[in-house]
């Protein structure tokens, strides 16, 4: 199956060589087009040409007009106002659009795949070893897998790496009291489970750090061990490589609640360019990138100055010879560009590091392994809030639990669930919630601009009303039920049908999915999918009310024309929520 190309794409290619047969003196123009309220296009670049040309822009419009082919997608066009063209599409070529995206049967709706596509590196969703969860990783999980999802859809290859923090000082302390304690993390009858697991970890957490701070003989015991793990001792090693182990029983259990896929081979913490960071910083010192500056390799910079005007390095090694978190990730950038051949670096992270990435991908530039054929994007995210409009915390002041939050969005799901259910059996019930539950936190994330802090209210989130996920899988379950009703009646377009305007503006509205699926790919916005399917499912709304597809009255062609837009809308809806992650159920 073909891809189709949108309405839009037709028409502006159809005005763009009108333009150039009309006007020859114009060059390359673009006519400026836009949906409009007056009309159901609007090109407006003739304005711009008739400076140029210095012609009267009424005149050159209808030129421009008289040069249009006949037997194409347009049904009317008028030059209104100073120049502007105001374009009406036929009935017909709607339909026949929307039949052809009906008819792909690779279930993507006739989207084209980026010609230009290349290879993404994605790093999103980094917890740490042996620590909880808490709400601030809620952002760079949910964010990063739709992103991740986008990008492939578009025809990116995508390599997912999640940098989770599994190295550091703090690990000498915890393998020292595992060693002197060695079944604090035994299972007794087998497997744990992720809750199971956090408990574990957190209660040798706190028994390390109670005796850290109150043995000092343990404190030598400790750092003598974090030499050793750096040397790469083979039991301090084993017993590393226990606590990820216990860590990812866990981190696996949230993402599973998440409903996101992770695997092994996509976690690639900190511990994952150990072997690369002496490398790292040999090369730029020895091209002159870095400077030695009492004692430590530091890289700086012309426009990065502390408030009392002296220059902010960028600190690749320490003075006493110890690596950060620079080193670590040019040496991630080295990996992800030579051995991963990445064209695009996408750092899902929150908007506080963003000094950091950007001293980080200069010196990258500098050294030469971030070039014209690789960019680096840092997608800065904003703050989660409470409704007080204050970073959100428990009562206590203590960063809120990321279980406890999503156990307590699917818990408000049943309640908007329970009441709606008709037919549904309790396992049914505790599905559907699950997929509202997590839809509504999810999509309340991704409906808001990354770069925005959002308010985190569950009570909106699960809302029938607004633009909630809720209202969309509600519109998505509504669709499906009148094609169970339908019976014998099957979907089918009719392009020789005059349309209502409710049909118009469900099939225009429809027709822009890729359009805008492309645009999101492209500027990383998928807040803008969101307010696409969010406006589908209203327009969707005000065609179910105005439009009747089963009534004894409607005529059987009209009737299979409607059948055919609910159901186009349905799978439109599904298409466009699974891409950023979130479930529609048949029925709610």
């Amino acid at each position: 199956m073909a891809s189709v190309n949108s309405l839009a794409s037709t028409l502006q290619q159809q005005l763009a060589d009108a333009l150039t047969a009309a006007l020859p003196d114009a060059g390359t123009a673009d006519p400026l087009l836009r949906r409009s309220d007056r009309a159901d296009f609007q090109a407006n670049g003739i304005l711009a040409l008739a400076k140029k040309l210095k012609g009267n822009p009424r005149e050159l419009a209808a030129q421009v007009t008289a040069a249009i082919p006949e037997g194409g997608p347009i049904k009317e066009i008028e030059v209104s106002g100073p120049g502007f063209l105001n374009i009406t599409l036929s009935d017909r070529a709607i339909i026949e659009t929307l039949a052809a995206r009906a008819a792909d049967d690779r279930d993507r709706l006739g989207v084209p795949y980026d010609d230009a596509a290349g290879t993404t590196v994605i790093d999103y969703a980094q917890p740490n070893v042996a620590k909880e969860m808490h709400v601030g990783h809620l952002r760079s999980a949910v964010i990063g897998d739709a992103m991740a999802q986008i990008l492939e859809f578009s025809g990116e290859s995508v390599v997912r790496r999640h940098h989770i923090g599994d190295w550091g000082t703090q690990f000498g302390m915890l393998i020292q009291y595992l060693v002197e304690h060695p079944d604090e993390l035994s299972h007794e009858g087998g497997t744990e489970d992720g809750e199971a697991a956090m408990s574990s970890l957190n209660r040798l957490y706190k028994a390390s750090r109670a005796l850290f701070d109150s043995d000092e003989e343990f404190k030598a015991r400790s750092r003598d061990r974090v030499v050793a793990l750096q040397a790469g001792d083979e039991e301090t090693l084993a017993m590393w490589q226990r606590f990820v182990d216990e860590s990812k029983i866990y981190f696996y259990s949230v993402f599973n609640k998440l409903d996101m896929e992770i695997s092994d081979p996509d976690i690639v913490g900190e511990s994952g360019y150990n072997d690369m960071l002496e490398e790292t910083a040999r090369l730029l010192e020895e091209s002159g990138v870095a400077v030695r500056s009492e004692g430590a390799l530091c890289v700086f910079f012309d426009d990065v100055k502390g408030t009392d005007g002296e220059p902010v390095p960028l600190i690749v090694q320490k003075s006493n010879g110890g690596f950060g978190y620079a080193a670590t990730d040019l040496s991630a950038i080295r990996d992800r560009v030579q051995n991963l051949k990445a064209t695009t670096l996408l750092y899902v992270v929150d908007a506080r590091q963003a000094l950091h990435f950007k001293m980080v991908f200069e010196t990258a530039r500098r050294a030469g392994w971030l070039n014209e054929d690789v960019k680096a994007v840092h997608l800065a995210f904003g703050t989660v809030l409470g409704k007080d409009g204050k970073p959100f915390k428990t009562r206590a002041g203590e960063t809120i639990r990321l279980e406890d939050l999503l156990d307590e969005a699917i818990g408000r799901a049943s309640t908007v669930v329970r009441e709606k259910a008709k037919d549904l059996t309790e396992d049914e019930i505790a599905e559907r919630a699950a997929q509202v539950g997590i839809g509504a936190v999810k999509y309340a994330d991704l409906s808001t601009s990354a770069a925005r802090d959002y308010k985190f209210d569950l009570d909106q989130m699960v809302s029938l009303t607004g633009d909630t996920s809720v209202y969309i899988q509600y519109a998505h379950a509504r669709s499906r039920s009148i094609k169970r009703k339908a019976g014998e009646l099957s979907p089918r377009p009719h392009p020789e049908l005059e349309l209502a305007p409710a049909e118009r503006a469900l099939g225009l509205h429809l027709d822009e999915f890729g359009e805008v699926v492309s645009e999101v790919a492209a500027a990383y916005e998928p807040h803008k999918l969101a307010a696409y399917l969010y406006q589908l499912s209203s327009l969707f709304t005000t065609f179910y009310d105005q439009c009747p597809v089963l009534k004894a009255e409607v005529p059987g062609d009209v009737a299979e024309n409607r059948l055919f837009l609910s159901d186009l809308t349905a799978r439109t809806l599904h298409r466009g929520m699974a891409l950023l992650g979130i479930r529609t159920p048949e029925r709610l």
